[in-house]
């Protein structure tokens, strides 16, 4: 018997939430968000949830307010006596922090999991994680998607010929090869020096990326330095064309403006926070219908084992 839930969404993502809930056949629940002059978030669930799994929408973007604010959602829900509380975290901020790289440094994805874990949460559904590893923070369950679910069909229906995938750097190696032997196709990967945060030095592609189509997988688009970068070098190589696929779509400060003057031909993203740009050059994948069959998945007490497999994965 499928038991009594409810979706419910902050301020950050609700055309994503209300995706997920036309998809499951579900309205969002009625809450209020209420906000004070010094900037206080208070939250109010109008129905009642006592008793019932709660699945939160929201991802944790900048600004912090979207973090607060899923931290006090989770809280409200607590103390309206929910059975079981999951946080959905399409985009999971404070993740490129996790790990101790130099001393006294902070470890902002432990210390994300410690704010939820305080506040209630039950379990954790998230999408490509920056660390792999951030899943071993938390002392509850949690789902981590791949965007490859929906990015490979996608790259699959468009029949690219000479196809080569490359990493825009070697923290991303993994990602790729998992892209090119989903593909069968030839892989690349980027070696970039930083002089400091989001400043690529210098960067270099190690393989063959000469008369191929190529696409640049990554997680996180930022200020897209990274991508443009490799993207100029990958064209100076020879490739025919360049595209870029990443599931986090952060574009902050004028990211758009480069990559607009780029040579790539096109952005592939998902919606896993909301799109800042209506350029032509960007493309959504949505992540909605892997995130309501996850839901049901819980919900029933049923594997997801087949949306790690690539070899499942729809061709």
């Amino acid at each position: 018997m499928e038991k009594s839930y409810a979706i419910v969404t902050g301020r950050a993502h609700p055309v994503l939430a209300e995706e997920i809930a036309k998809i499951l056949n579900k309205p969002l629940l009625d809450i209020e968000i209420a906000q004070f002059k010094d900037g206080e978030i208070q939250v109010y669930y109008h129905e009642t949830i006592r008793g019932k799994q709660v699945f939160i929408i929201q991802p944790t973007f900048a600004p912090s307010d979207n973090i607060i604010e899923l931290l006090v959602m989770i809280d409200a829900a607590r103390r309206a006596s929910a059975d079981k509380i999951i946080a959905v975290i399409p985009y999971f901020g404070y993740a490129r922090q996790d790990r101790k790289d130099r001393p006294r440094t902070s470890i902002g994805a432990k210390l994300m999991s410690n704010l939820l874990t305080t506040a209630g949460v039950d379990r954790v559904i998230t999408m490509d994680l920056h660390a792999d590893q951030i899943q071993g923070f938390f002392e509850v369950p949690v789902d981590h998607l791949f965007a490859s679910s929906v990015f490979l069909p996608y790259i699959r229906s468009l029949n690219i010929p000479d196809l080569c995938i490359v990493s825009p750097d070697t923290g991303g190696s993994k990602r790729a090869v998992t892209y090119a032997k989903a593909l069968d196709c030839d892989l690349a990967i980027g070696f970039k020096q930083r002089e400091k945060a989001n400043v690529v030095s210098k960067l270099q592609i190690i393989g063959d990326v000469k008369d191929k189509n190529v696409i640049i997988v990554d997680d996180i688009m930022d200020t897209g330095g990274t991508i443009c970068r490799a993207a100029s070098v990958i064209k100076e190589q020879g490739a025919k064309s360049v595209m870029a696929m990443c599931t986090h779509p952060l574009l902050s400060g004028d990211a758009v403006e480069k990559i607009e003057a780029s040579v790539l031909d096109k952005v592939i993203v998902t919606n896993s926070i909301p799109l800042k740009t209506k350029s032509p050059k960007f493309e959504v994948v949505s992540i909605a219908p892997l995130l309501a069959e996850v839901i049901q998945s819980v919900l029933e007490n049923t594997s997801i084992f087949s949306l790690y497999d690539v070899k499942t994965q729809k061709k």
